[in-house]
């Protein structure tokens, strides 16, 4: 990044008001749902900026008219060639500050801009963060599983076999695995790690910071059998897959485990007593308790 130190200057230190922003690229997080999840910041920074570049201009003006924010808006997504790139970079080059944004969270967590922002890097231009809502974070957060460390792998892909291939890559990683989903796939997502990843604590967050919020976490195969009997929820979906259950259990270990649970409860409510302790499916632990009985 080149030297703005006497630009930056000229705007109030962490204050609130209209100022002239430096020219230089500014990446600048949106609300993932709830509208007043807007920093101070992000507000001055895209009523300052002389251009907003976003995924759909449609989606980004409903954000900028309930903030009565005029800058002007320019489309940049995915689909937009080295052409577009290259104009915005001559943009700031020639003295003008660009605010990327996406339809919802962080700017290039699984959106566009991380060829601009390298670009506007090898080319000396300023580049800077203006931080705020995650969806990755906030359902991490919301998870309750423990964690010391986590792994984002963006979408699943929607084939099958690219999907398992997927989840098989980062079966080993340490921590908690999270990745984004649609509610039509959910159930298929959810059967693609019980049988590439086996018996995890996984948690199915959705609509986050919205009026519907939900984050439900059980194991792999007990949400499998609660999404096929309520069938897939709607909103937005990030699951939270949880590290390998720390014991490998035996069928030895999970007929001790059904007599024991039998001794005190139905056949049906021992099922599900050991279900939620091994992480094996219900229905399993079900017909196996009747053999045993």
């Amino acid at each position: 990044m080149s030297d703005h130190s006497n630009e930056k200057k000229s705007r109030k230190l962490g204050g609130i008001g209209a100022c002239s922003l430096p020219a230089g690229l500014y990446l600048v997080a949106t609300p993932i749902g709830n509208l007043r999840d807007m920093t101070l910041r992000a507000i001055d920074t895209l009523r300052d900026a002389d251009i907003i570049a976003c995924e759909d201009t449609r989606v980004s003006g409903k954000l900028l008219k309930a903030y009565d924010i005029s800058t002007k808006m320019m489309p940049y997504h995915d689909h937009s060639d080295e052409g577009v790139r290259k104009k915005i970079l001559a943009m700031i080059a020639e003295g003008k500050s660009v605010a990327l944004i996406s339809d919802a969270g962080s700017p290039l967590i699984s959106d566009p801009g991380y060829k601009l922002v390298r670009d506007a890097r090898d080319l000396g231009l300023y580049v800077t963060t203006i931080p705020g809502a995650c969806a990755v974070v906030s359902a991490v957060q919301l998870s309750s599983l423990p964690h010391e460390a986590f792994t984002f792998i963006g979408f699943l892909p929607s084939k099958e076999k690219a999907r398992e291939e997927m989840l098989q890559k980062w079966s080993s990683a340490q921590g908690l695995i999270v990745a984004y989903e649609t509610a039509p796939r959910l159930i298929a997502a959810l059967k693609a790690v019980e049988k590439v990843m086996g018996a995890r604590r996984v948690t199915v967050t959705r609509e986050i910071t919205k009026m519907y919020e939900e984050a439900r976490t059980e194991s792999v195969a007990n949400l499998i059998a609660h999404y096929e009997r309520e069938g897939a929820p709607k909103g937005e979906i990030v699951l939270v897959i949880g590290a390998p259950l720390a014991k490998a259990y035996t069928d030895s270990d999970i007929d001790d485990l059904l007599r024991e649970a039998m001794s005190e409860s139905s056949t049906k409510e021992a099922a599900a007593s050991v279900a939620r302790i091994t992480g094996k499916a219900k229905k399993d632990l079900y017909n196996r308790a009747l053999e045993i009985k």
